[in-house]
């Protein structure tokens, strides 16, 4: 199972890049709206979603590129992992005020249309399926074809 590990990571690795280049990407186009998604959950004031759904997809886009490259890996999996707790408590909250919103996670996001209901369910199920991935690489963070292994010597 050892010689197992570092591929498993490989695969949990790419995959949360891809995650948070494709989160990134989709937001980076369109911050207005980004910083309108993250005010839809009502928690911080207009001035300061704004800001925040400016900052994060570049954000986003800099946790990807360092997982692609496999550079600092345990740390971008804690980074990671703090940010999606972060967005599961910003859902988490959502659902609880009754909020009828797209969590603005994969776009600009928002309040929801009339005939429209929020997945708030499943943006946590995809959510801790993302945050098992950060805890695989917070585990075991060594992975083949990554900066890191290069700089241990490993590869």
């Amino acid at each position: 199972m050892t010689a197992t590990w570092p591929w498993i990571s490989t695969v949990a690795r790419l995959g949360l890049a891809a995650v948070w280049l494709g989160a990134g990407l989709l937001k980076i186009g369109d911050l207005a709206g980004s910083g309108r998604a993250v005010n839809a959950y009502e928690i911080f004031p207009y001035e300061i979603a704004k800001v925040i759904g400016a900052v994060l997809p570049f954000l986003e886009i800099t946790l990807g590129l360092l997982l692609l490259a496999g550079l600092a890996v345990r740390l971008i999996a804690g980074i990671s992992a703090a940010l999606l707790l972060i967005f599961i408590a910003g859902i988490s909250w959502a659902w609880s005020q009754g909020l009828q919103i797209d969590c603005g996670c994969f776009g600009s996001g928002g309040t929801l249309s009339a005939g429209q209901t929020p997945q708030y369910l499943l943006d946590i199920a995809r959510d801790l399926g993302f945050l098992v991935l950060a805890g695989i690489l917070l585990w075991q963070p060594r992975t083949r074809y990554s900066i890191d292994g290069v700089l241990m010597g490993e590869e």
